[in-house]
């Protein structure tokens, strides 16, 4: 949750570090996910269409900033950046396994099976 009590508690006197400034990166992907949540239970406790429509907005420009900062992360540290490619690549083999084609975002291609219509099921 937000500490506004102080204004500088994220200020740093002097310029950080590299790996310092992952430990930030990593930090700020946290706040992201964590508004992520905060902002879906808001739409969900609510029926007011209005608020639902702009908290859900507001919710995946959060997500938007989860994708940026783990893209900032991948520049700032390579190696962190192969270790999520290979666990991206475990879950591709284990959706092959299940015969879960992955979603895609080609209109006209028309997977077998999805993640999505596994749970519509």
């Amino acid at each position: 949750m937000p500490s506004f009590a102080n204004p500088f508690a994220g200020n740093v006197n002097r310029k950080i570090s590299n790996e310092e400034l992952v430990q930030a990166i990593r930090l700020d992907i946290a706040g992201e996910l964590e508004a992520i949540y905060v902002y879906d239970a808001h739409v969900q406790a609510t029926d007011n269409p209005i608020a639902k429509k702009v908290l859900a907005d507001i919710r995946d420009e959060e997500k938007a900033h989860v994708g940026e900062l783990m893209a900032l992360l991948r520049v700032l540290d390579p190696r962190e950046g192969e270790l999520f490619a290979e666990g991206e690549e475990e879950v591709r083999e284990m959706l092959e396994d299940l015969g879960i084609q992955e979603k895609t975002l080609d209109v006209k291609a028309v997977p077998a099976k999805t993640v999505g219509s596994l749970l519509e099921e």
